[in-house]
């Protein structure tokens, strides 16, 4: 029944809009969590996934130190050598991946110069390296020790 309180066969005079209410939200809901899931990364990366096959894969990587030098496979070569050596290494292996490894002091717009580098080559598989930090040393309390190695209140 639509009223609720009327007969059966009668007018109806008010329709009641809570369940059209809910639904609506939900689905405003469900467009926004799905809208973040389908816009893609202004940087597309493609990090490899832990599996037990014997494929081997080709990596270009890329090492820069504090001081912002910039190493690859081992060898020091600045921004313009870069290029050049990742199209070549791209020619080589068609499926070739990059990983950056940049040194927390690096300047961000020299890691985006990096990446702007391996774009230009062609090379649009890249992965940042990283290390997970160690847990802290948590004092009796729950809370890490304070820095004269006393627990912290």
């Amino acid at each position: 029944m639509a009223g609720g309180t009327q007969p059966r066969g009668g007018l109806i005079e008010g329709i009641n809009v809570t369940p059209l209410v809910d639904i609506t939200l939900v689905l405003l809901i469900i467009f926004m969590v799905t809208a973040k899931l389908v816009d893609s990364p202004a940087v597309p990366l493609d990090l490899p996934q832990a599996s037990q096959s014997e494929e081997v894969q080709t990596i270009l990587a890329i090492s820069i130190t504090a001081s912002g030098q910039i190493q690859v496979d081992g060898a020091v070569l600045d921004e313009a050598a870069l290029k050049d050596k990742a199209r070549q290494a791209l020619a080589r292996d068609p499926e070739l991946r990059a990983v950056i490894q940049a040194d927390g002091a690096v300047p961000h717009r020299q890691v985006i110069a990096v990446l702007d580098q391996l774009k230009g080559a062609g090379l649009t598989r890249v992965a940042f390296g990283t290390v997970r930090p160690e847990p802290a040393a948590q004092g009796d309390d729950g809370h890490p020790p304070a820095e004269d190695g006393r627990a912290s209140p």
